[in-house]
C-alpha cells in the first residue's frame, strides 16, 4: 500500500511540474499560442519531461534505463541532457538542437 501511495504522489507531483513547465513556456516564448501546440510542438518542454523521468531512474539506481532513455531523448529532439544533470524548476530551453548539458552540471 505504501508503495502504491509513494506512486501516485510521484504521479501528482509530475503533472503538477509538467503544468509549471509549460507555464514558463508562456513566461519567456512570446511565439507561444496555447497548450496543445506547446505539448505537441516544443522540443525543450520535451527534453525537460523525458529528464525528470530519466533522472528519477538514474536516483534509482536504475542506471542504464536513464541513460537509455537519455538517448532516446536526444534522438527525438536534439538536446542532449545527461540523467545524472540537477535542473530545477522554471528551466526552459528554446531553440535547443544541440544542446548538451552534463552530469556534473547544476541549472
Amino acid at each position: 500500500m505504501r508503495g502504491l501511495k509513494n506512486a501516485i504522489w510521484k504521479s501528482i507531483r509530475m503533472f503538477k511540474n509538467i503544468r509549471e513547465d509549460i507555464a514558463s513556456v508562456f513566461d519567456r516564448d512570446p511565439a507561444a499560442r496555447n497548450t496543445f501546440e506547446v505539448l505537441t510542438c516544443y522540443p525543450g518542454l520535451h527534453a525537460r519531461v523525458l529528464h525528470r523521468m530519466a533522472n528519477t531512474l538514474w536516483h534509482a539506481n536504475l542506471k542504464w534505463l536513464a541513460r537509455f532513455l537519455s538517448h532516446i531523448a536526444r534522438g527525438l529532439t536534439g538536446i542532449e541532457i545527461h540523467p545524472g544533470a540537477s535542473i530545477g524548476r522554471r528551466f526552459f530551453i528554446d531553440h535547443g538542437m544541440g544542446v548538451v548539458i552534463g552530469e556534473t552540471a547544476e541549472i
